[in-house]
């Protein structure tokens, strides 16, 4: 079984006991988090498709570490014949969250 679940702004396709990163969350770890924008589920073979959400379901996760940064985005400007070159970059910041359960 797995939905299609909306975490802040971003589409997400989970699965019970699955990990991913999200934008930082606000939270400590350990903490429960629930997400109501369940937009498709897929229950061995059943889809279900929400106008735009299916009421009543709902995707419970557990904030396991609230700050984890991403790779290195490099980002470089360059002015053709004028000398001009300019290099900034940043690390994105992450959360990582357990799918804890499903509730359809």
């Amino acid at each position: 079984m797995y939905v299609i679940v909306e975490i802040q702004g971003q589409q997400f396709k989970v699965k019970k006991d699955q990990k991913l990163f999200v934008h930082r969350l606000n939270g400590e770890a350990g903490a429960q988090v629930e997400y109501e924008n369940v937009l498709l589920t897929d229950n061995e073979g059943t889809v279900t498709v929400g106008t735009p959400i299916i009421e009543g379901a709902k995707v419970i996760a557990e904030i396991i570490n609230p700050l984890v940064k991403g790779d290195k985005v490099l980002i470089f400007h360059k002015k053709r014949r004028k000398g001009y070159r300019k290099l900034n970059g940043h690390r994105q910041q992450f959360s990582q969250i357990l799918i804890k359960d499903i509730q359809v």
